[in-house]
């Protein structure tokens, strides 16, 4: 089944209340909530004000954005306690996680070793609250690559971590198809956006752009036959209408 939804960093300027009337309007059906401005780790007033405002209009937690970082946030943020007791506070039972921030080409075996015990270690706790664990899918870490997220799950282990996916930028259409097919046994959520790149920038495009790309990992998201959330992540120009726009082309042409 895919959830169509909205991550709420997106729009980082507005607030809860707004986002949450945006989403409705946009016809989508649930939410990720970031850590780092919506919801931070530790506000559990926040997090129960979020849940109930989405409850009342029937809106989904899809998961918990944390800001988590594998080896580094340990001793210099809110412990992880914290993360997940606000991610129960807010209703859902997926927690976002960052794989450190070194990536797998550069990463030794020390640092991985010490990535892999930490993960167990959240995952274990979480597992106890029936909350699952997925890693951002992100250049920098060790989910960099389909291969090294594939090989981080499953020297972790468990039952209930798993990966995001997104379509890893500087990579042909038959790479990215490649890299998702390489996680999908261990696939949760997926971040929507259509994005180019060259050497100098970054580049946002209507997501109608993408069409036929998204129509193909679509289907290959499909062939799971679990639940998976597909959510928009930015957008042209950081603009409420063109999220809009996107969401409709999420709804007609990819979700039905």
């Amino acid at each position: 089944m895919i959830k169509p939804g909205l991550v709420s960093i997106t729009f980082r300027e507005l607030t809860p209340r707004a986002l949450i009337d945006l989403t409705v309007e946009a016809g989508l059906q649930g939410l990720e909530w970031g850590g780092d401005v919506h919801v931070p780790p530790g506000e559990f007033q926040t997090a129960q004000e979020v849940a109930r405002m989405c409850q009342d209009v029937g809106l989904g937690v899809y998961s918990y954005g944390s800001y988590y970082q594998l080896g580094q946030s340990r001793g210099e943020g809110p412990d992880f306690a914290v993360v997940l007791e606000t991610a129960r506070n807010l209703g859902t039972d997926m927690i976002r996680v960052w794989a450190g921030r070194v990536g797998s080409a550069q990463a030794d075996s020390v640092h991985r070793d010490r990535i892999v015990s930490e993960a167990r270690e959240i995952a274990d706790l979480s597992a106890k609250a029936g909350v699952y664990i997925s890693f951002e899918f992100h250049g920098g870490t060790l989910t960099d690559t389909a291969e090294s997220a594939l090989r981080l799950v499953e020297e972790v282990g468990r039952d209930n971590v798993f990966t995001y996916w997104q379509p890893p930028l500087n990579a042909d259409f038959k790479e990215k198809k490649r890299s998702l097919c390489t996680i999908l046994p261990h696939l949760s959520n997926v971040h929507v956006f259509h994005w180019t790149s060259d050497q100098e920038s970054l580049l946002r495009w209507p997501l109608q752009d993408g069409i036929q790309q998204w129509r193909e990992y679509i289907d290959i998201i499909k062939t799971t036959g679990r639940e998976h959330a597909l959510m928009l992540e930015y957008v042209k120009d950081d603009s409420p209408m063109q999220f809009l726009q996107d969401a409709e082309t999420l709804k007609r042409n990819l979700i039905t």
